[in-house]
């Protein structure tokens, strides 16, 4: 089906606060969506913080699902605070983000990652924020956790703690909407659908 091809006009764009990240206040006119006409001098404020990277690490010969615990501020006016996640990490400039993983691997939980699987990208929260994030399928064997005491950055004051699920642990809690932490929930679907995913192929 062919899609009206809308206008939309940027009129002004400043930044309002800059700091570790920036936001930017954006004035615009643009073809309406959802009938005829446009709207005019439209105000919004864009959280500008670059994209993320996450990843599901599965150990293949356990069958053991590697997820991350660690405070963050951010969520802990509403809760848990101490949170647990998929692995995840700022992609940086000039930084690809299957190569944002595979640093974040290495440096919060020590696994050194092989093949990475993409299995989908998009907003985060794109009423405010520009962020994309990258999801991946990252399989592993026992052998690649090579850092069994990496816990982070000490120069970032990050503080990561290793967590391990057994796949059907880990996708009877997902099942129940245990996790807070809506990358582990979407994986963990993800998971689930493709059973087959890090087991061996039976030969006749």
């Amino acid at each position: 089906m062919a899609t009206k091809k809308r206008k939309v006009d940027i009129t002004s764009k400043k930044t309002v606060f800059k700091g570790r990240y920036k936001i930017d206040e954006y004035t615009f006119d643009f073809d309406r969506a959802g009938g005829k006409g446009r709207l005019t001098d439209v105000k919004r404020l864009v959280f500008e913080r670059g994209d993320s990277a996450a990843a599901l690490i599965h150990d293949v010969e356990r069958d053991v699902v590697v997820l991350t615990e660690q405070f963050r501020i951010a969520t802990h006016d509403k809760g848990p605070g101490y949170i647990l996640e998929a692995i995840a990490g700022s992609v940086e400039e000039e930084e690809e983000p299957e190569d944002c993983i595979r640093r974040e691997m290495m440096e919060e939980v020590g696994y050194r990652a092989g093949h990475l699987t993409l299995v989908s990208q998009g907003y985060v929260s794109p009423g405010s924020s520009s962020e994309r994030v990258f999801l991946y399928y990252a399989p592993v064997v026992t052998a690649d956790l090579v850092d069994p005491k990496a816990s982070g950055v000490a120069a970032e004051k990050e503080d990561v703690r290793r967590v391990e699920f057994s796949r059907e642990d880990f996708l009877a809690r997902v099942d129940v909407a245990f996790f807070d932490d809506a990358k582990a929930m979407a994986l963990g679907f993800w998971l689930k659908a493709q059973p087959k995913q890090g087991k061996p192929v039976k030969r006749r």
